[in-house]
């Protein structure tokens, strides 16, 4: 199965991605994590070790000019990729990670060979069987190509009680579904209250949300410690094992 996480940025992402991969590899499966976030801070919520020295892959310059054969403003459209993943791939305690990081507006020089170096990436990462990928995305969804996005069996959007980022999600909801993506759906996030659900439920159809999240007050901690298994302790941990296992039921 594989399935991105989506969202507006600072409603939790990350947070989904990691205890989804945590769930995933406590009941026994094998996981690919992968941060195609710009921020690229899934590694640390996983508690890899030294992950500040993980260079993100859109950052080697010089392997991406050399698969690419970047001459001027021509570069190969179908480069030789399929040995990247297992090279960069790193594991920690059961779980793989490999960090695309992603194209940044506002780098200098042209961003065409880089943006569609981690497209293609995807794309191979993607075809790897025997395993369950959650990819950590950037707010939206423009960087999934058609052929990409049809290869994932879901896209999580996280959405918080907020107007903006409900208004996100709107945004999200269609483009995900215009490019092929299978199944898109919400996860609710940072839920206080009943009148935290109340709001979405008025805002989004019920039936797009598949689970919903509380607020934790262990996240300043987690976020101090760089450590998710503090979450273990709290009712989050179950939830998002619930929302798991909703989408293994699923059948994919």
């Amino acid at each position: 199965m594989k399935i991105g996480i989506a969202g507006k940025g600072g409603v939790g992402k990350t947070t989904l991605a990691g205890l989804i991969c945590w769930v995933l590899k406590d009941l026994g499966i094998r996981v690919l994590a992968v941060d195609a976030d710009p921020d690229a801070n899934l590694g640390s919520f996983l508690g890899f070790p030294e992950v500040e020295k993980i260079t993100p892959i859109i950052q080697m310059k010089e392997l991406i000019s050399e698969r690419m054969e970047v001459k001027g403003a021509f570069y190969k459209l179908t480069p030789k990729i399929d040995d990247i993943p297992d090279r960069f791939m790193k594991e920690h305690e059961g779980i793989k990670l490999i960090v695309m990081g992603t194209v940044k507006s506002g780098d200098a020089g042209c961003v065409c060979p880089e943006s569609t170096f981690l497209r293609r990436l995807l794309h191979q990462i993607a075809l790897r069987k025997d395993e369950y990928i959650v990819v950590d995305f950037e707010a939206g969804v423009e960087h999934l190509g058609r052929g990409t996005a049809e290869k994932f069996d879901y896209l999580l959007i996280v959405v918080e009680p907020s107007k903006l980022s409900v208004e996100s999600f709107m945004r999200i909801y269609p483009l995900a579904k215009d490019i092929g993506i299978k199944r898109v759906l919400g996860i609710a996030n940072k839920i206080r209250e009943e009148k935290d659900k109340e709001f979405l439920d008025l805002h989004l159809d019920r039936d797009k949300i598949l689970g919903y999240l509380s607020f934790s007050n262990l996240f300043s901690e987690v976020n101090r410690m760089s450590n998710w298994r503090i979450l273990k302790e709290d009712r989050i941990y179950v939830e998002a094992k619930g929302i798991v296992k909703k989408l293994l039921n699923s059948g994919g």
